[in-house]
Order: C-alpha cells, then sequence, then structure tokens
C-alpha cells in the first residue's frame, strides 16, 4: 500500500517536470519580498522601519482599528462611523467587513500589531505570486516578462507596505485568472466551484467585483447549457442578497454617498429616453474629466491621472491582442482555449471604466483601477504568443508614470518611522490609556467612542486646523472612531452621543468644550481629548 502510494506520488511528481515548476513558484514568490526589500533600501531603509502612523491616508487609520477590534474582541465594541452614523448591527464604518477578513484570519494566527498589515501583505502576494505559477505553468519567458512588470508598476510595493486592502483585492484577483487559465487547460467541476467561490467573495468585498463573475458563469453555460444559466442566475442573486445585506446592516452611513445611482433612478424620473439622455450626458461631462486627468498624469505626473493613464494602456494592450487573437481564429479555424479569458478581462475594464464615469468620484475612483491594472500585468504574458513588444511597451509606460512621474510624495512615499512621530504616538498611547476606560455594557454602544474632530478653524485667526489624528493609532483596543466634521460637531454639541472627543487644541470646538465645562483629559501641542459626559445620553 504504501509502496503503491509513494510510486503514484514519484509519478506525480515526474510527470510534467513539475520540480521545474516548483522552481518557478518559489523564484516568483520571492519576488514581492525582494521589490520590497530593494525600494526600502534605496533610501536607506529597511521594511521594519515602516510605521502607519506616519502615514498621511487616514483610512489606513479605520482599517488598522477595525481589524484590531475583531481580533481581541469579535468586533470593534464602539461605533465605527462619520458624523456618528453607526452600521444598523455590530460596529464596522462604511466599507464591507469582508474586506479585512484575509487580516483578521493573519491577526488571529500571528497577533495584530503595527507591522501586521504590512508583513501579511507582503505574504499574502508570495503566496499570490507561488500559487500563479503553479496554477498557470508559465514559460521562462514568460515568467520574467511578469516580473518586469511587477517590478515596473510601483504600487505593488507601495501598497504592500501599507495598512491598505488594496494589496488584498490585487491576490485575490490573480488567484482568479491564474485559476481560470487552470481550468481551460483542464476543466474539472470543482475548478469552476472554486472560480464562483473566489468571484462571490470579492463582489461581497467590493461591488463592482460582480464583473468578474461573469467569467465562471460563461464557462458553466458553455458546459451544461440551461443547467448552467438557471445556476448563474441564482448565483447572482443570493450574491447581490447577501451584498445588499451586508451594506444595510454592517455599513456606516459615510459623509456623500460612496457611488452614485442617480443615471439609475433618472430613468425612474424621467422615462425611458430622459434616462438614456441623462446617462449619455453625464457620460460625456465625465468622460471630459477623465480625458482631462489621464493628460494631467502624462504632464505632470498627477497621481489620479497616471492610474488613468495605466489603465488605459493595459486596457489598449488587451484591446489590440483581443482583436488579433479574433482574426487569427476565424482566419486559421483553431480554437484559442485562453481567448474567452482574455475577452473577459477586456469587457471588465471597459464596463469599469463606465463604473467609473457614472458611479465614483474620479480621483478618489481612479485607485479602484489599480487592481485590474495588477490582474493585466499577470494575464497578459501567458495568454498570447510573443509578448516582448507589448511587454516592452508595457514596462516603459510603468516606468515613465510610476517612477520618472511619480513626484507626489503623498500617493508614492512609503511611510518610515520618524523619532518624531514615534514620540508623539506614544506619548498619547500613554495618555488615553491613561484616561479612557473601555465599557463592555451592552457593545458596541457610543461610550467606546471617540470623536475625531477632522478640522476646526482657530478660534482667532480663522484658519482651518487639524489634530494630528495619527495618535489616535494609540486608542486602546477595541474602541471606535467616528470621523466628524466641524459643521456637524458645533450643530449638534449638545447631542453628541459619543463619550470622547479628539480636537485640535486653540480651535472653536476646543474652546466651547472648555465654555461647556466638559472634562479635559489629556492635551498637548498636537490635540486635545475631552469626556462628554455631561452631553452624552444612550441610545
Amino acid at each position: 500500500m504504501w509502496k503503491n502510494l509513494t510510486g503514484q506520488f514519484i509519478n506525480w511528481w515526474k510527470k510534467d517536470e513539475r520540480y521545474i515548476t516548483l522552481i518557478q513558484s518559489l523564484l516568483l514568490a520571492m519576488l514581492p519580498l525582494v521589490c520590497c526589500i530593494v525600494s526600502c533600501a534605496l533610501e536607506g531603509r529597511t521594511i521594519g522601519e515602516v510605521y502607519l502612523p506616519e502615514s498621511p491616508w487616514n483610512d489606513e487609520l479605520f482599517y488598522y482599528k477595525q481589524v484590531e477590534g475583531i481580533v481581541n474582541f469579535g468586533y470593534p465594541q464602539g461605533y465605527f462611523g462619520f458624523n456618528e452614523s453607526h452600521a444598523l448591527k455590530l460596529s464596522f464604518a462604511a466599507w464591507s467587513p469582508v474586506l479585512v477578513f484575509p487580516w483578521v484570519l493573519w491577526g488571529l494566527l500571528f497577533g495584530w500589531n503595527l507591522m501586521s498589515p504590512i508583513l501579511a501583505n507582503i505574504v499574502f502576494m508570495m503566496l499570490c505570486c507561488f500559487l500563479f505559477v503553479w496554477l498557470v505553468r508559465p514559460s521562462w519567458k514568460q515568467e520574467g516578462a511578469i516580473a518586469l512588470l511587477f517590478c515596473f508598476f510601483r504600487l505593488f510595493v507601495r501598497y504592500m507596505l501599507s495598512g491598505m486592502p488594496e494589496n488584498i483585492c490585487f491576490a485575490l484577483l490573480i488567484l482568479f485568472y491564474g485559476l481560470a487559465v487552470n481550468y481551460k487547460k483542464k476543466e474539472k467541476t470543482w475548478k469552476l466551484v472554486l472560480l464562483f467561490a473566489m468571484s462571490c467573495i470579492m463582489t461581497l468585498m467590493r461591488p463592482y467585483f460582480i464583473l468578474f463573475l461573469f467569467l465562471p458563469v460563461y464557462f458553466w453555460i458553455r458546459r451544461d447549457k440551461w443547467k448552467g444559466l438557471a445556476g448563474s442566475v441564482l448565483i447572482f442573486l443570493a450574491t447581490a442578497f447577501f451584498y445588499a445585506g451586508i451594506k444595510h446592516y454592517l455599513g456606516a452611513e459615510y459623509f456623500d454617498p460612496l457611488f452614485f445611482t442617480d443615471w439609475i433612478s433618472a430613468f425612474f424620473e424621467r422615462g425611458l429616453f430622459g434616462g438614456l439622455y441623462y446617462t449619455l450626458n453625464k457620460l460625456r461631462q465625465m468622460g471630459t474629466s477623465f480625458l482631462q486627468y489621464a493628460l494631467e498624469g502624462v504632464r505632470s505626473g498627477f497621481a489620479a491621472g497616471a492610474f488613468i493613464d495605466g489603465y488605459l494602456v493595459v486596457m489598449t494592450v488587451l484591446l489590440v491582442q483581443g482583436l488579433v487573437d479574433c482574426w487569427k481564429r476565424y482566419r486559421e479555424k483553431k480554437e484559442n482555449h485562453f481567448l474567452a479569458i482574455e475577452l473577459h478581462l477586456l469587457f471588465c475594464f471597459v464596463a469599469m471604466v463606465a463604473a467609473l464615469l457614472l458611479m465614483y468620484k474620479l480621483e478618489e475612483g481612479s485607485k479602484h483601477l489599480l487592481t485590474f491594472i495588477a490582474a493585466g500585468i499577470f494575464v497578459l504574458p501567458v495568454i498570447g504568443k510573443r509578448p516582448y513588444g507589448k511587454i516592452l511597451f508595457l514596462g516603459a509606460a510603468f516606468l515613465f508614470l510610476y517612477f520618472i512621474k511619480a513626484n507626489t510624495p503623498y500617493d508614492y512615499q512609503v511611510p518610515y518611522r520618524t523619532a518624531e512621530r514615534q514620540e508623539q504616538v506614544e506619548d498619547w498611547s500613554a495618555g488615553f490609556a491613561g484616561t479612557m476606560e473601555l465599557n463592555r455594557d451592552d457593545v458596541p454602544n457610543f461610550e467606546n467612542v471617540v470623536i475625531w474632530v477632522f478640522q476646526d478653524k482657530d478660534s482667532s485667526e480663522d484658519t482651518y486646523i487639524r489634530p494630528l489624528w495619527q495618535a489616535l493609532y494609540g486608542l486602546p483596543k477595541g474602541f471606535g472612531i467616528s470621523c466628524c466634521m466641524p459643521e456637524y460637531v458645533t450643530g449638534e454639541f449638545e447631542r453628541l452621543q459619543s463619550r470622547y472627543l479628539f480636537t485640535p487644541p486653540g480651535g472653536q470646538i476646543d474652546e466651547m468644550c472648555k465654555k461647556a465645562n466638559y472634562e479635559e483629559l489629556y492635551r498637548n501641542a498636537d490635540g486635545v481629548l475631552y469626556e462628554l459626559r455631561s452631553g452624552y445620553e444612550e441610545e
């Protein structure tokens, strides 16, 4: 029995030279780590010096503290929200909590601290690269092309060395297409099931990922006809139902809508032709801005424009290659196993442009395009013949956009620890710990919430000032954060529900708290913390 099993394993291992595939997988798996090490070394730094409180991206604070609350308590004990909005159930912010569950698993296994999301991101991308090669089995030249584009697409390193979940999206979508290529090589039911599962999970993370659900739907319908169609409709409906439930029950209301649906409501308010006119007019207006952003990305390196430019370059290559492959199939009458994958990715690129123009703000929405670019970097080298020209073209475009023109530290600079910022955060950590008490009764509740006053006006000079919001990384575990605009705080001052308030010193809200005799818990040049017990009313 043992000899038979051993013999089968050896035969399997020798078949198709799987040891070479293992070597290729390990080599590409090392690339994310090497890129991060080299990128840091070129600045005289190490990965261990990356420090989230040094980053200017305040979304990272929300993601980090939410995961910390989940890892330690199952869910945050205080509400995360905006202008004291909060989810109907539990205590998550505006974004789907499904997005951060890979981090939650990491935190449960290895603990959660300021280095955890960075180390998790690197490991996730290394695992993604390993599995992609194992699934796709590219040639050495194809793997070299992937490695080249990976190095030139600077955003891989930037998001690995951050507390943003973009890297999770990168890895999942790359693996999705790796599995799709593997499925076309040898169609198995379990692979199709896994493709459906991955695309559904991605949709629950971000709704536009529903575009990728169309690929396994096509595979299933092509395989089982009406059975596949009926099953796909049910899966679509179930996924939409679950996403709507997550959004309704687990999402807090943001300052502004996260995506706009005015073009949909126009059809109900203005009729079919009125809705079409409104939609086409919006596409025209937003399309003009889209092109202006793209031009500014080339001209000045404007990051949102550069993201759009990279997206358009990859989409153009996909379009040209798709047309060429369609013509070859028509002329030669030979089936191209990967043509469906290629055309589906092109469809997703085109559809996402329409979604961006109709439903998102261009500057904030442009970062969502990066996930599509990441998928293109891995897919393009392995689905076409003679990839050298397109790879050189893409590499040159990435080098120009993301190195030569990348002159905005906010978007590209990796945050490294400074003695000043570390001292500030440690000082506030001690201040928070010595004055704030986590209330475990009937959680989540507003007693475990600190209002972060986003900005305020100086009481004497009428200029805007902000507190050191990075200090909130030092909040005790389990506390929630409600980012509030000054107009909300002043307008609702007597009805604020949160127990604590963090505001810039010397501002108008600081003066209002003094006059109201709210208890000042901690103050320094970076911020002031008040307890609003006299104004607190539990819902």
